[in-house]
C-alpha cells in the first residue's frame, strides 16, 4: 500500500527532523528534501499530499537567502510556509503544535493516516524484490539493531539470496563475534560468513589520530573485505547497508553543516562494484526498532545497545593502540555488567566508556603512576538527534569506578560525561 506523504523542503531549518517525526507520529509519512528540488522531481514522487517550506537560521547561504523555485508554489497541493527565525513559527506548546500540524495534514491536505510498519515492510519487500530480481545480496551483519533489522527484512524479501558477512575488525565489544555467529548462523539459519580481520584493520589504523580519517579507513576497509568475499561467491550484485535517516541528516545537507561523516554515508570507495540496497535509510532509530519488532525479531536484539559502525575505534580516542583498545573493551564490559546488576539495562538508551589518548598522574602500589582515564557516558534519546544524560546514583558511580581502576590495566581515573546533545554528540568522535 502506498502511503500518503507530506514533503518538508529544507529552507535552513534545524527543526526538519523533529517536524518529520511529528508528522509521522500522526500516521502520515513525511520526508525531507533540499530546497532546490525541481518541480519535475517533485512531481515524480508518489502520493504527495502537501508541502511544508521550513525556513530557519541557515536560510542565508553565500550571502543570499535561499528559496524554492517559483514552480513549487504553483504545485497543485497545499503549501505551508513556516520560518523558525520568528516570522511564521510553529507553536511552542506541544498540543497546539500537534493541532496545527493535524489541521494542515488532515484538514487542508486531506492526507490519510496510513503510515505504519506493516505498510512500510510490505512496500520495502516489493521494492527490494524489484531492485534485486534473482541476483544475490551481500550484507555486513554486525549484530547491531540496524544490520539485524536489514537482515530480517531481506530474508523476508529474498530469503537465501542473501549472504551475511560478519567481519570481526577487532573493534567489537566483549563476546560479540561469538554471539553474532550463535544467533544468526545457529538460530536464524542465515547464510553467514565469518571473517577475522582484526589485525588487518588495526594495521591500517596504526598511527591515525584524526576521527574522520579513522571512520573513512574503517568504512573503506569494510567494503574491501566484502569485495574479497564477493569474489568467492557467484551472482553477488548488491551490497546491503543499515543506513538510517539520522546518518544521512548528520552527514550534512545543503543548508546544514555535517556533524560527522558516517561509515555508510559518503565513506565508500570510488571503485565500489556493488549497487546499494538501503531499505531503512528513511527511518529514525525508534522506527527501526518498531520495524524489527514487526518482523518478529526478539526484544533482546531489537533493543540491543546501539553501537557505531566503527565500533570501539571511535571510543579509543586518537591513534588506536592495542593496549588502550583492550582497556576500552574491558571497562565497557564492567559498565554494562553493573548497569544490568542495578536494573538499568533497557532503561537507559545507550551507555559506554571512552578512553582518550591522555594520561594523568596517579598512585599505584604506593608509587607514582601515569595512566589513562576512563570516561563514562550514559544517554537517553528517542531518535538519536538529541539526547539527555542519565542521572546515575552516586553509589553506583563509586562501584563502577572501584571496579574499573582495580580491574582494568593502565587506568587510574574515572570521569562521568554530563554533556547532553547538543552541545555534545552521543559519541566522542
Amino acid at each position: 500500500m502506498k502511503q500518503d506523504m507530506i514533503l518538508i523542503l529544507d529552507l535552513g531549518s534545524e527543526e526538519n527532523p523533529r517536524l518529520a517525526r511529528e508528522i509521522r507520529a500522526l500516521g502520515v509519512y513525511s520526508e525531507i528534501y533540499p530546497h532546490d528540488i525541481t518541480a519535475e522531481e517533485l512531481a515524480a514522487l508518489p502520493n504527495v499530499k502537501g508541502i511544508i517550506l521550513n525556513g530557519g537560521p541557515n536560510r542565508v547561504v553565500g550571502g543570499q537567502e535561499i528559496d524554492v523555485s517559483k514552480e513549487i508554489y504553483n504545485i497543485p497541493v497545499p503549501v505551508l510556509l513556516a520560518d523558525h527565525k520568528g516570522d511564521r513559527p510553529w507553536p511552542a506548546d506541544p498540543d497546539a503544535r500537534r493541532e496545527a500540524l493535524s489541521n494542515f495534514v488532515f484538514g487542508l491536505c486531506g492526507a490519510q493516516a496510513n503510515w505504519n510498519m506493516d505498510h512500510f515492510i510490505a512496500d520495502q519487500v516489493e521494492l527490494i524484490r524489484r531492485q534485486v530480481g534473482d541476483k544475490k545480496v551481500l550484507l555486513a551483519l554486525s549484530g547491531g539493531v540496524d544490520s539485524s533489522v536489514v537482515a530480517a527484512l531481506l530474508i523476508k524479501a529474498i530469503g537465501k539470496q542473501l549472504t551475511c558477512v560478519h567481519v570481526n575488525h577487532g573493534l567489537l565489544r566483549q563476546g560479540e563475534p561469538e554471539q553474532v555467529v550463535e544467533v544468526f548462523r545457529n538460530q536464524m539459519d542465515a547464510n553467514l560468513i565469518y571473517v577475522d580481520a582484526a589485525e588487518r584493520f588495526l594495521d591500517k589504523l596504526a598511527g591515525v589520530d584524526n576521527p574522520e580519517r579513522k571512520r573513512k579507513i574503517i568504512g573503506t576497509e569494510f567494503i574491501r573485505v566484502f569485495e574479497e568475499e564477493a569474489r568467492k561467491l557467484e551472482g553477488i550484485r548488491f551490497l546491503a547497508q543499515g543506513t538510517i535517516y539520522p546518518d544521512i541528516i548528520e552527514s550534512g545537507t545543503k543548508t546544514v553543516k555535517a556533524v560527522k561523516s558516517h561509515h555508510n554515508v559518503g565513506g565508500l570507495p570510488d571503485d565500489l562494484d556493488f549497487e546499494l540496497v538501503e531499505p531503512l535509510k528513511m527511518l529514525f532509530k525508534d522506527e527501526v526498532r518498531a520495524c524489527g519488532t514487526a518482523l518478529g525479531l526478539p526484544d533482546s536484539m531489537v533493543y540491543r545497545q546501539p553501537f557505531p559502525g566503527p565500533g570501539l575505534g571511535v571510543r579509543c580516542l586518537g591513534a588506536i593502540t592495542r593496549d588502550r583498545l583492550e582497556a576500552v573493551r574491558a571497562s565497557d564490559t564492567i559498565l554494562r555488567e553493573e548497569f544490568a546488576n542495578h536494573g538499568l539495562q533497557g532503561r537507559v538508551w545507550q551507555y559506554f566508556t571512552v578512553i582518550p589518548d591522555l594520561k594523568s598522574v596517579g598512585v599505584r602500589d604506593n608509587k607514582r603512576a601515569d595512566e589513562w582515564c576512563v570516561i563514562l557516558r550514559a544517554v537517553n534519546t528517542v531518535d538519536a538527534m538529541t539526547a539527555t544524560i542519565e542521572e546515575l546514583p552516586f553509589p553506583l558511580l563509586q562501584k563502577i569506578t572501584a571496579r574499573i581502576t582495580s580491574e582494568v590495566k593502565g587506568v587510574n581515573r574515572v570521569l562521568y560525561d554530563l554533556t547532553p546533545k547538543p552541545t555534545g554528540t552521543i559519541e566522542w568522535e
